[in-house]
């Protein structure tokens, strides 16, 4: 991605214990808008844990995470809350749709959440992931792929500086998991986000800009 911008994450010193076993430590990192990086290493390591503590969904031991200039480990519960409605967009490898919603209501929720309901928005969202026409569907009306498009979508119609993917091809076909990348980049490019990817795939590693190996005692390119 080009034309990157100001700096959207910002990791110093993170580490992670579980009892007296360290998952990793002295992991720092920055990633500015307009760019995507990709977090690899083996199973195990952390990946989706690290992924985790930059949103704010999981706690650290020592270290600090800022995400678009914010401490998160200066904010309570709710506060950490608010951040993510209103500036994480995530996309998970089990898509995490709602079965009850249809994929319009279900691209539309991070706008219920801010009480900032656009049907014109979500309606744009979804033209832009190729899945016009089909926002009265219910979820199990569609494909893999296609509930990965109402996943990338809903992560990014409230516009948030920061979207973070846990594996989002691991469920995907080969060929349908290129599809689903172009889209992820594209639409995260349009969007002028920062793109953290955690993935076991070569294939889609090597599409980001960096590629960052985690280890249990830090993280390098």
């Amino acid at each position: 991605m080009s034309g990157r911008g100001s700096v959207v994450v910002e990791v110093e010193g993170l580490a992670k214990h579980y009892g007296e076993a360290h998952v990793f430590r002295q992991v720092s990192l920055q990633v500015r808008r307009g760019e995507f990086v990709a977090i690899v290493g083996e199973s195990g390591v952390g990946k989706s844990t690290l992924l985790n503590c930059l949103a704010g969904l999981d706690t650290w031991d020592a270290g600090r995470v800022r995400v678009d200039g914010q401490d998160l480990g200066a904010l309570g519960e709710s506060a950490r809350a608010v951040l993510r409605r209103e500036r994480i967009g995530f996309v998970f490898q089990a898509f995490h749709v709602l079965p009850h919603l249809d994929v319009a209501q279900n691209v539309g929720v991070p706008l219920l959440l801010l009480q900032r309901p656009d049907d014109a928005r979500v309606q744009a969202m979804l033209e832009a992931v190729g899945l016009g026409g089909l926002g009265a569907r219910l979820p199990q009306q569609l494909s893999g792929g296609q509930l990965q498009r109402v996943a990338i979508a809903r992560a990014l119609v409230h516009a948030p500086p920061l979207l973070l993917a846990d594996e989002p091809t691991g469920n995907l076909d080969p060929r349908t998991a290129e599809q689903v990348m172009d889209l992820l980049i594209a639409q995260t490019r349009r969007a002028d986000a920062a793109l953290v990817l955690v993935t076991h795939s070569a294939a889609a590693a090597a599409r980001a800009d960096r590629v960052l190996h985690l280890t249990a005692d830090g993280i390098a390119a």
